[in-house]
């Protein structure tokens, strides 16, 4: 392959060898009224090539390509992050109650109620701030890419993406982005057709051909653009990939363009040395950009119950006060002629005016709403920060999501909704590179009706385990064929029982030796040594195909291999082997398959291919060449591609290949005669998850061959919009009357550990979808192979027909997709009650009917009926709309995952949005919530990080409530016992020192480091993650429960220690007890108590936990000897309190011994009594491990483990129960 640098142009012309419209652009009669909108609202853009300054000023003033995904910028960041904040409810109380303590109406001073609001919001908006930074650091990498920009004196010079305007010519090499989108002018082929991978856009892994406007097949050097002037007219920005409308002026012409002229951003130029281009749409005014949306501010559900949780504290609250305040008042009135010593009118600052019961009413009542705060915990939201920053570390730290071969790790990119992991009901997931690793490998063929590469697969192999059946392969003709392999169902025997199995089956073959059967198939899981290329059979590698009996056929069905492609060897220097570049990736894995087998591709020109074969006869290579006559090129019409040539003899031959009904329909009667077997062998690798072509061929006669040429050189130079139809009238004529020779079998290779994470989630009650912009077919493909469909599966496929296609008529179109919405689902409501599996399939044309409002309900509740849903051929804004509707009509959590930047809108739609962190582009990792280098880590992220995160979110934030509940009720009592005085039952330091040192690092341990199981444990009961979907933790439920508890709690702290204190002496000397006492006293025992509370709901100890919980009770006591030095002025009734007062007297520590014990004995009582009779799965498996009866009984260890597996209809593990199913049924069947 020659390089191109300057005028030293590829030879090679595409278009000269193609035949069908996508190398042909023109201007028919449907694009002349699109024409003619140019210059109207919507195509009114004008873009000046080569002349980037005239786009600086305005009317034609364009956005620069820099590009964002940041959700703050330096103006909006104050007003956005604070409308953030105050979004909490909790935040907005406390910002009333700092407004309130300005003119006094609260107890407490104003820089005790501010002070801590600024803290809180400012905590979180820092950490807001902190990820944002990221963001904009990873913006960063990318805007600074470089691409060579021409500087309008002949050179080309390097600038970084968002320098780029529009009028910039650029030239891009090979494997390289597209910074923006771009009109092609040349490139490095003389045609000017060049090669692009849209993965990123569309998830299509085959290349797409482009290719130039001729007037400017002459800028095709540096110094050509020295004087280049062109003008452009053409569509607004839009988010459509797939149309564009314009014109170009050049050389006093005018041309019309159209989408095979233009290259997207982030698309990949590949197989093309350089191409040369203009910008047309840049930075946010991209197709690529278009299609994705602002990054959106994302709440768990956990958090947005809390807010209802507020809202239920708030009505507590004022209800409290309202009582307070409605008692102040009769207090006030009945009773203040008996205070005259108080002189309460003469107090200017008390609220109590007996003269004036309604203004007493009013400022007692914001006065309570202050006091009685305590329910609403402010620090509970920094707290949670706090807790889910640390999480995200923990996650970012986890080794166990580590992935060596690119030195990548999880990054949890927000730490909002960890919690949200531990609730994810539905996963959208893309298919390429996100399932996939972009790379095919050659598997399995099938030729003259024999299977080569048998490798057993893993499906089999369970199934054999799971039936305590050894893995030496021994196969069972059922159907009395032939030891051909010919329709072969095969069944797997140990060598003891099979003897005994083939008496029971009634056969009367032999079984095959099981050495012979060992060297056809090796053992599973080896990793291939030639990339591309995952095949092993001894009867074919090693030229030993050479020995068969029709050596004819065979060297056909590799021919067909070597020869029917649009692939160019490149020279490898480190191998005697070939690579090659191709228009697909199959191709390229078929000149690799057909390399091994000894028929080497090694030359293009134009109209010559050359073949490197094996001579059976004399087993010696030799090179022989194929004059190309013609090549009818793969499109998704056809769906099959041939090439015409002549060998050195002057025979001519077709070589074909396609899918199987395309070349079934188009054999001879003579031809078909290995169509049954191959028929078997493709219905075997389709349940593999392979992807399969059919070869066949025929011999031309020279003259039908010259008859037919001009024909189709006829139809070929043909103009105008019959062209299409006469070269399909030509390719048919042709492209008949072929002999099969067999089938080949691909696969998409999955990425690692796939279909048992998909099992996996399965089993934890995770739906997943596929949304992939590939054919359906091969969307179908990987849906086996990852174990979303079975075969076994009533399926379902929602595709307009071609008769409401063909009529143009909305209503038609929708009539006919509601018609089929209709049908499945009555089907699937009868299939429910017989518990069959289903599965929905949907075009891309009819989910774009079936998103419409009028049918989406419908649609969405046929789909979400469905066990397995495969949409194909959807756009990126189709993406997002699915993630949108899916979340919206389930209001279940959704999780969306991909790693192209076609899938960041479905990414931010979602609940929790994933980016793969693969080997193309960051577009997905930058807008995603958390990134991951393999899909497999998403188990371990979902089962077992969100497990924990959730339930130590939900724990915290109940403990929380508890703590503040039973602390701020104490108040409301002493208000009640004092006659509603007024008189504040502990010190003020004791209040704020309450959540921030003295109960805040047992909290923040517990939603750090609990675990109610290990990760091994999560992993092995997937179905404990089924707590976190169905909200057990967070019920309204428990939350009431632990309000109760926490009311319980503050009675018996209070009446306990009231009653025990009121009627005796504190001390010996006979001293009794005042009010510093008495809220001293009561105020350790709710330290005590909350403290202890916690000890009793963490299951998981760690020396951290003990040190923070215990050690915060002994902060109390230090604090109160510390507090109790400073002078009386400032410690007031706290002075020497600990040492002289109550510390030296028996009262005090008795008391609050008994306060803490019959405190907590009703939830200790009550913990007993569910654990023993009512306990969740999670404390059964608890005390299974503490009582090692996983270890000494292992047999019950692993009945639990499958018990507590949900029963599926997708997976491996349900591909495995389908496979059991199927071979005891065919055993008993045959039996009979």
């Amino acid at each position: 392959m020659v390089k191109a640098s300057g005028k030293r142009k590829q030879r090679i012309k595409w278009s000269k060898l193609y035949t069908f419209s996508c190398l042909n652009p023109r201007t028919t009669d449907n694009d002349a009224p699109n024409q003619q909108l140019l210059g109207q609202p919507g195509f009114s853009r004008v873009v000046f090539c080569n002349q980037p300054e005239l786009h600086k000023i305005k009317p034609h003033k364009y956005p620069s390509n820099y590009v964002s995904t940041t959700k703050y910028n330096f103006m909006t960041f104050l007003p956005r992050a604070l409308f953030e904040q105050f979004r909490r409810v909790a935040n907005l109380y406390f910002l009333l109650g700092a407004a309130l303590s300005i003119p006094k109406l609260a107890p407490f001073s104003p820089e005790s109620m501010i002070t801590p609001l600024v803290f809180v919001v400012g905590i979180s908006m820092l950490k807001e701030a902190i990820e944002d930074w990221s963001r904009f650091l990873q913006d960063m990498d990318v805007n600074s890419r470089k691409v060579k920009v021409h500087s309008r004196n002949g050179y080309f010079v390097e600038k970084t993406w968002k320098e780029l305007s529009v009028g910039d010519v650029v030239k891009v090499n090979k494997n390289e982005y597209f910074p923006s989108d771009l009109l092609l002018l040349s490139s490095s082929y003389e045609d000017g057709v060049c090669y692009v991978e849209t993965m990123n856009l569309d998830g299509e892994t085959n290349l797409k051909l482009k290719r130039s406007l001729e007037a400017t097949l002459s800028l095709d050097d540096d110094v050509e653009y020295t004087k280049f002037q062109a003008t452009i007219h053409c569509e607004d920005p839009n988010p459509n990939l797939y149309s564009f409308v314009g014109n170009l002026e050049f050389n006093n012409g005018t041309y019309p363009l159209s989408p095979t002229q233009i290259l997207l951003r982030d698309s990949k130029l590949r197989n093309t040395e350089y191409v040369y281009g203009v910008v047309i749409f840049s930075g946010p005014d991209a197709k690529a950009v278009r299609n994705s949306t602002r990054s959106p501010s994302k709440r768990s559900r956990v958090e947005r119950r809390l807010d209802y949780l507020i809202y239920v504290l708030f009505l507590l609250l004022v209800m409290m006060s309202v009582v307070t305040s409605i008692g102040s008042a009769l207090v006030l009135k009945s009773e203040a002629d008996m205070w005259w010593y108080l002189r309460l009118q003469e107090n200017a600052d008390s609220p109590f005016k007996p003269s004036k019961p309604v203004t007493s009413f009013f400022l007692q009542f914001v006065r309570s709403l202050i006091l009685y705060g305590y329910l609403i915990p402010i620090s509970l939201y920094v707290s949670i920060e706090v807790v889910k920053v640390l999480q995200a570390m923990l996650i970012n730290k986890d080794m166990r999501m580590y992935d060596g071969l690119s030195g990548k790790a999880v990054e949890a990119r927000t730490s909002n909704i960890n919690e949200e992991l531990g609730q994810v009901e539905m996963i959208l997931s893309d298919k390429t590179g996100t399932l996939t690793c972009n790379q095919m490998e050659f598997r399995k063929c099938s030729i003259e009706g024999i299977s080569y590469g048998g490798e057993i697969n893993e499906v089999d192999l369970a199934a054999s385990r799971r039936m305590n059946v050894d893995v030496e392969r021994y196969r069972i003709s059922i159907d009395g064929s032939d030891s051909t392999g010919q329709s072969i169902e095969m069944f797997e025997y140990s060598v003891a029982e099979a003897d005994a199995k083939q008496a029971v089956l009634g056969c009367d073959h032999a079984i095959e030796n099981s050495d012979i059967e060992h060297r056809r198939i090796p053992a599973s899981g080896k990793e291939p040594t030639i990339k591309g290329f995952n095949f092993r059979d001894d009867r074919l590698m090693d030229k030993m195909w050479i020995h068969g009996s029709n050596a004819h056929d065979m060297i056909m069905f590799f021919r067909v291999m070597a020869l029917c492609h649009t692939g160019i060897p490149v020279e490898d220097g480190n191998s005697k082997r070939l690579k090659y570049e191709a228009e697909s990736p199959e191709e390229i894995t078929f000149l690799i398959a057909a390399q091994e087998f000894g028929f080497k591709f090694c030359q293009r020109t134009q109209s010559v291919m050359f073949l490197q074969e094996l001579e059976p006869s004399s087993g010696i290579e030799v090179k022989r060449e194929y004059k190309l006559l013609n090549l009818l090129e793969f499109n998704s019409a056809r769906k099959r591609m041939s090439v015409i040539v002549s060998n050195e003899a002057g025979e001519i031959f077709l070589f074909c290949k396609g899918a199987d009904n395309i070349i079934f329909d188009r054999l001879a009667d003579n031809g078909r005669i290995y169509q049954q077997a191959t028929t078997a062998h493709l219905s075997n690798y389709a349940e593999d998850g392979l992807r399969t072509m059919l070869f066949a061929y025929k011999k031309i006669e020279v003259v039908e061959y010259e008859s037919w040429n001009t024909l189709f050189t006829k139809a070929k130079a043909t103009v105008g919009t019959e062209r299409e139809e006469l070269l399909e009238h030509a390719s048919e004529m042709i492209e008949k009357d072929l002999f099969l020779l067999g089938a080949v079998a691909v696969e998409d290779k999955l990425q690692k550990g796939v279909p048992q994470c998909i099992d996996k989630l399965a089993q934890a009650g995770l739906k997943l979808w596929l949304l992939t912009g590939d054919k359906r077919e091969t969307a179908m493909n990987i849906g086996f192979a990852c174990s979303l469909l079975r075969h076994d599966m009533k399926q379902f496929h929602l595709v307009l027909s071609k008769e409401a296609e063909s009529s143009h008529q909305l209503k038609a179109v929708e009539e006919d997709i509601l018609s089929q919405i209709r049908n499945s689902y009555q089907e699937i409501v009868k299939g429910n009650k017989k518990d069959v599996p289903s599965a929905l399939t949907v075009d891309g044309k009819a989910m774009e009917v079936a998103l419409r409002s009028e049918i989406s309900n419908q649609f969405l509740q046929l789909a979400v009926m469905c066990d397995s849903v495969i949409c194909c051929r959807v756009s990126p804004k189709q993406k997002a709309l699915i993630a949108r509707l899916v979340k919206e009509y389930t209001g279940k959590t959704t999780l969306a995952i991909g790693d192209g930047a076609n899938d960041v809108g479905m990414i931010q739609e979602a609940d929790i949005g994933v980016g793969i962190s693969g080997m193309e582009g960051m577009q997905a990792v930058m807008a995603s919530d958390f990134s991951l280098p393999q899909f497999y880590f998403l188990e371990r992220l979902l089962i077992v990080h969100g497990h924990w995160c959730y339930k130590r979110i939900s724990k915290m934030i109940l403990y929380f409530i508890y703590k503040n509940v039973a602390f701020g009720l104490t108040l409301f009592y002493n208000e009640i016992y004092s006659n509603f005085s007024g008189d504040d039952l502990y010190d003020d330091w004791y209040m704020v020192l309450f959540n921030v040192l003295l109960t805040s690092l047992p909290v923040i341990a517990l939603g750090v480091l609990e675990q109610d199981v290990s990760a091994d444990v999560c992993l092995q009961f997937p179905a404990l993650y089924q707590q976190g979907q169905r909200n057990i933790c967070f019920s309204w439920k428990r939350i009431f429960g632990w309000i109760l508890n926490a009311t319980l709690s503050s009675v018996a702290i209070f009446t306990v220690t009231i009653y025990i204190l009121s009627p005796a002496a504190l001390r010996q000397d006979g001293k009794v007890a005042d009010l510093a006492h008495i809220g001293t006293i009561m105020y350790t025992c709710v330290i005590w108590i909350v403290n202890c509370q916690i000890a009793l709901i963490v299951t998981h100890f760690t020396w951290i936990t003990h040190v923070l919980i215990w050690g915060s009770i002994l902060c109390w006591y230090i604090f109160l000897v510390l507090y109790g030095m400073l002078l009386p002025e400032h410690s007031q009734g706290g002075f020497h309190i600990l040492i002289e007062a109550i510390g030296t007297a028996p009262m005090y520590w008795i008391v609050t011994f008994l306060v803490v014990v019959v405190t907590l004995l009703p939830y200790f009582i009550f913990s007993i009594i569910q654990r023993s009779f009512y306990p969740m799965d999670d404390q059964v498996i608890q005390e299974i491990k503490y009582g090692r009866t996983d270890v000494s009984n292992k047999p019950m260890w692993l009945r639990e483990q499958q018990n507590s597996r949900k029963r599926t209809q997708i997976g491996f593990s349900a591909r495995v129960d389908a496979k059991i199913r199927h071979l005891k049924e065919r055993l008993h069947r045959t039996k009979k």
